[in-house]
């Protein structure tokens, strides 16, 4: 649970300044990080006690405008983009560290922010908590993971390669069997220069308590990790679709997100070819809404093309969507499906459906078993297993009650107000004792989502 606030805290008389630092600016690159980071932003600046800027990189496909890193956004004062292209992702690392030590170093100097947040550091480098750091001795450094990026070379998915059987602990042999040519000794340097650089943050935040669990694992002490939920900033919500007669069911499936091999779409097309005709009826579909598959690889691209042509009719293609689109393409379903292979953390779409009213149909495992109550709100199935997901969807096709049952368990998720307004919470606790902490407490997690 979130500690007492002591003495200490910053009076909340007092306005927090706070920097929000992601890897995106959502209007540039439409992803749940970004839109997670840009909602805190935004939460912020729209309650009281809190003063908020925002700073996103950008990278090669935007053009730099001169020799300063930093460049403006149109019609917002208070956001800043920073340029950084020179990326190493295997060690997190900005090769480029002029750019950090001249421009970020100077702008962080200048505003002076109490809180300095990274949402994210892809792109930027880990360096850039070490340029804070130097630059703001008396600030504080908060940190979101998102997912397992600093722990798994494997894009953060802690998913094996060639398999893609799930991983349950990071370790040099593990990680060395995943990509041969990389040394065991190579890995073990990779985590003690990712832990070091990490360790320059006071705390740090996770939307699950999985992803909390796993860090505190891997090393990160748990009575500096919170768990607080990234809040939602919708506000138009989708009525339930409208059925044309008393007996007809509810038989709409959506799946939302990107054609990867991590988001089990391939699952989710061998599920439906396998539900039979007299199950699935005249009155049943699946539509898919995402886009990506052309940069895919070749053998998962050719994968897709046979079980599309083994569903035949019963999935349609609706393409990418925006986030603005989100209440109209929701009154066309009636189940979100997430068959997702890793782990998951707190997947938006999870609070998109839950906003909407629709109940998931998800991977038991990580944060979608943890987010989605099994048989109260949605149901689970066994991850990769297509035949157990057919059964999950014949379920809902054959029990007409099962839709209002899940409809009537859906709580309400949390909206962007009310996560800035714990964030802050937690930022005026961490201020005060960011030099005055009492003895840690091993195995602690504060919990507030």
């Amino acid at each position: 649970m979130e500690t007492a606030a002591t003495s200490d805290d910053k009076p909340e008389s007092e306005t927090v300044r706070v920097l929000v630092i992601s890897h995106g600016h959502p209007e540039l690159s439409l992803g749940g990080a970004e839109v997670a980071s840009y909602n805190l932003h935004q939460g912020l600046k729209a309650v009281s006690g809190s003063q908020s800027f925002f700073l996103a990189r950008v990278g090669d496909g935007y053009p730099r405008h001169g020799r300063s890193a930093l460049m403006g956004v149109a019609d917002a004062e208070d956001e800043l983009l920073f340029h950084a292209d020179e990326y190493d992702p295997f060690l997190i690392s900005n090769r480029n560290t002029s750019d950090l030590q001249s421009d970020l170093r100077r702008f962080v100097g200048s505003l002076k922010p109490d809180i300095v947040h990274f949402h994210h550091f892809i792109g930027l480098g880990l360096e850039a908590l070490h340029v804070v750091r130097d630059a703001l001795p008396d600030s504080t450094i908060f940190v979101t993971l998102h997912e397992f990026l600093p722990i798994c070379h494997n894009h953060g998915q802690m998913v094996k390669t060639g398999t893609h059987a799930l991983c349950r602990t990071a370790s040099p042999i593990a990680c060395h069997n995943c990509f041969p040519d990389i040394e065991p000794g190579t890995f073990l340097r990779r985590k003690q220069f990712v832990q070091s650089m990490l360790g320059l943050a006071d705390r740090f935040i996770t939307p699950s308590r999985f992803l909390a669990e796993r860090y505190q694992q891997w090393g990160l002490p748990g009575d500096k990790i919170s768990v607080i939920e990234n809040g939602l900033n919708v506000r138009e919500k989708a009525e339930p679709r409208r059925l044309k007669n008393d007996g007809d069911r509810r038989s709409r499936f959506a799946f939302f997100g990107q054609m990867t091999p991590y988001k089990g779409v391939d699952v989710l097309l061998d599920a439906v070819q396998r539900i039979p005709e007299d199950v699935w009826g005249d009155d049943a579909s699946l539509t898919i809404f995402g886009g990506n598959l052309e940069r895919q690889p070749e053998d998962f691209r050719a994968k897709i093309a046979d079980l599309i042509e083994r569903t035949g009719n019963r999935v349609r293609f609706a393409g990418p969507y925006q986030n603005k689109d989100m209440p109209a393409l929701m009154r066309q379903v009636d189940w979100v499906l997430m068959p997702s292979v890793w782990w998951e953390n707190s997947p938006v779409i999870i609070q998109e459906a839950f906003f909407h009213g629709r109940p998931l149909i998800c991977s038991g495992i990580g944060g979608m078993a943890e987010k989605v109550r099994n048989g109260v709100d949605g149901l689970h199935f066994l991850a990769g297993s297509p035949e157990d997901l057919s059964d999950r969807m014949s379920e809902t096709l054959e029990n007409k009650d099962l839709w209002n049952t899940l409809r009537a368990g859906i709580k309400e998720p949390k909206d962007y107000r009310s996560s800035a307004r714990e964030h802050l919470a937690s930022y005026r606790s961490a201020i005060g004792s960011r030099f005055s902490a009492g003895p840690a407490l091993p195995g602690e997690l504060r919990q507030s989502a």
